[in-house]
């Protein structure tokens, strides 16, 4: 560790996750939150924190692992279905839908636009969102819509900004303070949340997406283990089996500090 990163670290603390009240968690597909912040999601609702789902993506192509033979159309509306029945079953408040194009179908400016509408009707003090800085993160929407994430957990505060993200018409309301970004599916952890008592909700809400993990996949089962030892891996890390890791970064912490990425 450099003498510099030492002195930011120390001047510059993250905060505890769970020390905020509002969350916003931005999911590029519906399954893609549960699998990155599943157990997270479980004991910030335990802890009575307000909790916001905003899934990008419609899921269209997700067709993997089905059986059957069904439409696009029929996909998005049973992945739409499956992504409720886990947002409830994790106590989330609410589940928003950009209904975007599955696939890189889009523009960014749909993307900035959609996040910026929801930040701004529900004034999040953190945000989550995919880590798209990963190395071995090829699939695009992964990668797109954590990058539209970062720029306006930064630009967020900036009014005069932040209006030009917003639809036409659309005013900045009072109150909005982002205080952090905490990206998900990353290499990178700087920040552990204690998971112990969650873990099987995080397996639970993870069955809901019953399109895309049948019990009885492969693919299901391998999820799963990976799971459990990513649960098990971070909490040695933090002393406490299982946990979760995440990349957050405060305000402070955004821009024109690169030893903050180490």
């Amino acid at each position: 560790m450099s003498f510099t990163k030492f002195i930011i670290d120390i001047a510059v603390k993250n905060p505890k996750i769970e020390s905020y009240n509002n969350y916003l968690f931005i999911g590029p597909h519906p399954d893609d939150i549960e699998i990155g912040a599943g157990a997270t999601v479980s004991k910030l609702k335990k802890l009575n924190k307000k909790v916001t789902f905003l899934i990008c993506l419609d899921g269209r192509f997700g067709k993997e692992n089905l059986k059957e033979d069904i439409s696009c159309e029929q996909l998005i509306e049973i992945r739409k279905n499956e992504c409720l029945e886990s947002a409830k079953l994790l106590g989330v408040d609410n589940c928003l839908f950009l209904s975007l194009c599955d696939g890189g179908q889009y523009s960014d400016r749909e993307v900035l636009e959609g996040i910026a509408k929801t930040i701004n009707d529900i004034k999040p003090d953190i945000i989550f969102a995919p880590d798209p800085d990963i190395i071995s993160e090829c699939h695009v929407d992964h990668i797109r819509i954590g990058k539209c994430a970062k720029e306006l957990a930064n630009f967020a505060n900036y009014k005069e900004i932040f209006q030009t993200y917003l639809p036409n018409g659309e005013k900045v309301n009072d109150g909005i303070n982002i205080d952090a970004i905490a990206l998900y599916f990353t290499n990178k952890p700087n920040k552990y949340v204690r998971t112990y008592g969650h873990f099987h909700k995080q397996i639970e809400a993870l069955y809901c997406h019953k399109s895309q993990y049948p019990k009885d996949c492969n693919a299901t089962k391998s999820l799963i283990t990976y799971l459990k030892v990513r649960a098990i891996d971070f909490g040695f890390r933090t002393f406490s089996i299982p946990s979760e890791g995440f990349r957050m970064m405060n305000k402070t912490r955004m821009h024109c500090l690169p030893e903050a990425s180490k």
